[in-house]
């Protein structure tokens, strides 16, 4: 064989590897506009359900200029595969503080939780409050305030947990908890206490990169198809894979050129195959997110760029997946906005 054709079949493979990953473009129609006068705070998460319902969970925390000609969304707003809202629901008395984080269990539950707050809670689709994990307002503290010294070990109190997941199999619920605590608290369905795993990673250990350790925020939790937990070390610049017993399985560093104080892993979410095969991280410390291959953690693309314009991030948040492999990104601080990023080529 030639050297042209060797030449030639290498870079017919290196096109056809290069075709294989997938290709996001910004949908410039997607969501339609809001009902008459609503407007959006923070977008503290999006998911998406069983039936490609997308649901957005909203901090209405819009400015006094923006209270003169508009009303704050409600903190659950529903939209439908075209971009049109569904449903809305969420009471300002009752809804978590800092809503931090959504995502759907087996039955299209819709769970939350607050980064201000001390709670987790269960919605039904249709928005009724179905269970409440912690009190609001009472954090594992050593005196139960949002700003003394955590414990990181009660069985019945949160610290400003970040989100949780919910197991299929057993029903237990995954949070991670959080922005205060440093750990994943795990329940059983009726919300009972069962065990928990993390700590605040000293020094050393931050250099090592020691398993079941916390940089700083504990920011996402999420639950692959094989039953693996996948954890967000935000500032710790990975994702760490764990079984549901807390056994650390190995580490995804989320890798860039140039780090920052705000972190590289942010968010996870899935492709929608079976073996899931690629994992997409939202980076809000580049305002990128990585398309990334979930067995060997490898970077294969990325996407988006620091702006307010279509496809660009200001704080983007957290990130989810239909069932076409569409990505929604959420943005937080100023951004304030949900993108969709179509699949166009995998």
């Amino acid at each position: 064989m030639g050297s042209r054709t060797i030449f030639v079949l290498l870079l017919s493979a290196w096109s056809l590897a290069i075709q294989a990953q997938p290709h996001f473009v910004v949908d410039p129609t997607w969501p339609k506009p809001l009902p008459d006068r609503w407007i959006n705070g923070q977008i503290g998460g999006v998911c998406v359900d069983s039936h490609d319902h997308v649901v957005i969970v909203d901090r209405r925390n819009i400015t006094e200029e923006e209270m003169e000609t508009n009303i704050p969304a409600p903190t659950f707003v529903m939209f439908d595969m075209e971009g049109n809202v569904t449903n809305s629901w969420g009471d300002p008395e009752l809804v978590p503080d800092g809503v931090h984080g959504c995502s759907f269990d087996a039955e299209d539950n819709v769970w939350a939780a607050g980064n201000q707050d001390a709670i987790v809670q269960k919605y039904s689709h249709d928005g009724e409050l179905l269970l409440q994990i912690g009190t609001r307002g009472l954090f594992d503290t050593q005196d139960g305030t949002i700003d003394a010294a955590m414990t990181n070990s009660s069985r019945d109190r949160l610290h400003r947990p970040s989100g949780a997941v919910v197991d299929p199999e057993t029903g237990n619920v995954f949070v991670s908890d959080g922005y205060g605590n440093k750990r994943v608290a795990v329940f059983d369905a009726e919300g009972n206490f069962l065990r928990q795993w993390g700590s605040h990673a000293t020094q050393a250990e931050r250099r090592d990169g020691t398993p079941g350790t916390f940089t700083e925020v504990v920011h996402c939790i999420d639950m692959s198809n094989d039953g693996l937990v996948h954890v967000c070390d935000r500032q710790g610049n990975r994702v760490q894979v764990f079984d549901t017993m807390g056994n650390h399985v190995r580490d995804i560093p989320v890798r860039v050129d140039e780090y920052n104080a705000r972190g590289t892993a942010w968010w996870v979410a899935f492709s929608p195959d079976e073996e899931q095969r690629y994992l997409y991280v939202m980076n809000g410390g580049q305002e990128q997110v990585h398309v990334m291959d979930r067995e060997t953690g490898e970077t294969l693309a990325r996407f988006g760029r620091p702006g307010h314009q279509i496809g660009n991030f200001t704080h983007g948040h957290t990130i989810a997946t239909d069932s076409a492999g569409n990505i929604y990104v959420a943005e937080t601080n100023w951004g304030r906005r949900v993108q969709r990023f179509n699949l166009v080529s995998e």
